[in-house]
């Protein structure tokens, strides 16, 4: 995707997000923002709006920066803005001395599967995680979801 650039992702996107998620999920992004310097969200900016965005941790996995919460705008999808995101936020992590990536993928989810794949991860086991979903009725309940582990060294 040409005419993407990358950001911080700031408290003060959140509004123009809901197009990503549930109230709930924004929420725990607001909670997530105030993580400090040891994980980065990145925005991921087309025509002036942010139309994706991820985070990488660099610490949770002393040396490899852990890439998560990434989202594409559903309009922007199989426009090459994904790829983008994540050789960014690979970039932050090299920067910051990681010497690998790694990341989790739902194993019901074979369109991001294929894109981390065809980016170089490789399969490394599966894991069970959880976090807060949201029903369209409001109400929460803690969402389930066999993940696969993909790691890709960065060089």
């Amino acid at each position: 995707m040409t005419g993407a650039r990358f950001r911080p992702l700031t408290a003060g996107d959140l509004p123009g997000l809901r197009w990503a998620g549930s109230p709930t999920l924004l929420r725990a992004l607001r909670a997530d923002l105030g993580r400090g310097a040891d994980v980065e969200h990145l925005a991921a900016v087309v025509d002036g709006a942010v139309r994706g965005f991820g985070a990488v941790d660099l610490v949770v996995q002393p040396g490899r920066g852990a890439l998560f919460g990434l989202v594409v705008h559903p309009a922007h999808r199989s426009r090459g803005l994904g790829t983008a995101l994540v050789r960014a936020l690979e970039e932050r992590a090299r920067a910051r001395g990681a010497r690998g990536a790694v990341l989790e993928v739902e194993v019901d989810n074979p369109r991001a599967l294929a894109l981390y794949e065809r980016l170089g991860y490789r399969r490394a086991g599966t894991t069970v995680a959880s976090w807060t979903a949201e029903r369209p009725d409001g109400t929460t309940y803690e969402h389930r979801a066999r993940c696969r582990v993909l790691r890709r060294p960065l060089l």
